[in-house]
């Protein structure tokens, strides 16, 4: 682990991160032809505003990749949450054509993947934990 991935808050020290996708719904393709970029900066603009870290996002025209990091009380949900709901919102109002190219008028998917990301594989902290009990 790299010293300079750790964030130090008053509680913890803490390196927490996520890779999560979600989905237009029925997989539309309409986050294009600069709704992408607005996209991009509402993004940026909720994770500020949230208390989160958005190191790196990709819109493709019917989904939306991104990693980001958390302080620990965050949770992952919390994180889907915020940015699909305040978003859609936002989206709309900027670009009510939207509703009509969608069903029903839901921009994204109720669904979403995540995972967390390390920088240490499970591997590793498996060992150092059993050699703990050596040590101990």
């Amino acid at each position: 682990m790299k010293k300079n991935d750790l964030i130090y808050a008053r509680t913890c020290i803490y390196n927490v991160n996520y890779h999560i996708v979600w989905t237009v719904k029925n997989r539309k393709s309409v986050l294009k032809g600069g709704i992408d970029e607005y996209l991009k900066r509402l993004f940026l603009e909720i994770a500020e505003e949230k208390g989160f870290t958005i190191h790196t996002m990709e819109i493709m025209p019917d989904h939306v990749r991104i990693y980001v990091s958390a302080h620990p009380k965050i949770a992952p949900s919390y994180i889907v949450k915020m940015l699909k709901g305040i978003s859609a919102r936002k989206l709309f109002m900027k670009y009510p054509e939207l509703k009509e190219q969608l069903w029903k008028g839901h921009l994204w998917n109720s669904s979403y993947y995540i995972e967390t990301i390390g920088s240490i594989s499970e591997e590793t902290i498996r060992e150092y934990i059993e050699k703990q009990k050596i040590r101990g």
